[in-house]
């Protein structure tokens, strides 16, 4: 029974981390149709700036972790604004040579992120209350795991409320359905389109953050390995929808720790078994549009 509790509890943990992740890189195609293969880059640097923060206040300290987080998604939300600005803004609508640019970004962020931090994976720490576990049911939850369902939860609850009950997310919402008309009301859909991007690095920058205390350290690599499994949940949970992301991290997530812990460490090999289904049989994803 522990041994199903703790599978079933770190499999939710685990796909609120694949939210963090994937949260920005859908909110980015859903409202404004851009592949963006740098996201991972997003996270990566928001990651290795939030430790410098921590190192330099002192890794124990709540103070010290928090304050991390915010600089990581101000870190996010700076370098998604200048890719926008610079190189997303003329593209748009020309998605092969959006995917081009963001993947050769990718690609670029790494090689400097290993020449200013190095090739090597760095150990992280933070308040000791992280390392130490949580009893449920017989089962010793890595406390770890109820800090990356807070931050999910609440990262879904402020995207809902800004997109459903703010201007500028009736804006972003109207100018994706009609940008001639809304810029005819002498509305600038451009800088509501840069702050989507905005909001999707910060985002990143958030689940970066939370990542390297995940799993323990930070590397220039960190980005985009959890960037595979952003692009699996956003494609089965449907293209541009949060709600649709949600479901589809703890699905892919509980369904990943199940498969390691009972079909002897066969999870990423399932994961991609249930990708390939979904785009067989609903190819638009669980809450997706169909064309």
């Amino acid at each position: 029974m522990s041994m199903l509790v703790l599978t079933l509890i770190t499999g939710v943990g685990l796909g609120a981390l694949y939210f963090l992740v994937a949260s920005g890189l859908s909110l980015i195609y859903g409202l404004m149709h851009v592949l963006n293969f740098a996201h991972g880059a997003f996270l990566t640097l928001s990651a290795f700036i939030g430790w410098a923060v921590a190192q330099a206040l002192g890794t124990a300290s709540w103070g010290a972790f928090l304050l991390s987080i915010v600089v990581g998604s101000l870190v996010g939300a700076a370098f998604a604004t200048l890719t926008e600005l610079i190189l997303i803004r003329p593209l748009y609508e020309r998605h092969i040579e959006q995917v081009l640019v963001t993947v050769g970004l990718s690609f670029a962020a790494v090689a400097l992120f290993e020449g200013i931090w190095g090739t090597d994976a760095i150990n992280v720490s933070g308040p000791p209350w992280l390392r130490q576990t949580t009893e449920v049911l017989g089962a010793r939850i890595p406390n770890t795991y109820w800090v990356l369902m807070i931050a999910a939860a609440l990262v879904l609850a402020a995207l809902v409320l800004f997109l459903q009950r703010t201007r500028y997310g009736m804006i972003i919402r109207a100018g994706v359905e009609n940008r001639s008309m809304v810029t005819a009301l002498g509305i600038d859909v451009r800088r509501s389109f840069t702050l989507v991007f905005a909001i999707g690095g910060a985002a990143a920058g958030i689940g970066g953050v939370l990542a390297m205390h995940y799993t323990t350290f930070v590397s220039a690599h960190l980005g985009s390995t959890l960037l595979i499994f952003a692009f699996i949940v956003t494609v089965i949970g449907g293209l541009g929808s949060l709600t649709g992301a949600a479901i589809a991290s703890v699905l892919v997530a509980v369904l990943q720790q199940f498969a390691n812990s009972y079909l002897n460490g066969t999870g990423d090999f399932i994961v991609v078994i249930l990708l390939a289904v979904v785009l067989l049989v609903r190819p638009s994803g669980i809450l997706g549009r169909k064309a």
